[in-house]
């Protein structure tokens, strides 16, 4: 029997999963009122960021989810516009 979806489709659609996932947690852990529940929170979600990397980390090396190289001026200009934001 073939295969009903490929594996773009299949890995697309974890990567999308975990995207919503951090958004939930993220949003829970923010309005979290209690200290011990937002850290069980935070734990989870920096799991859940982990799997997400994974997922993108597959997709990238097998050719799925290619990513341009940056531009190296662009990079620089970035750099220096976030530099005087934060002081």
């Amino acid at each position: 029997m073939p295969a009903i979806y490929t594996e773009k489709e299949i890995l697309g659609d974890a990567l999308s999963t975990q995207k919503a996932t951090t958004e939930l947690f993220n949003k829970s852990a923010n309005e979290c009122v209690h200290g011990d529940l937002r850290e069980a929170l935070l734990d989870i979600l920096e799991d859940e960021h982990d799997i997400q990397q994974d997922v993108f980390d597959m997709m990238h090396s097998q050719g799925l989810y290619p990513t341009p190289a940056a531009d190296e001026k662009k990079v620089q200009q970035l750099k220096q516009q976030y530099k005087n934001c934060v002081k």
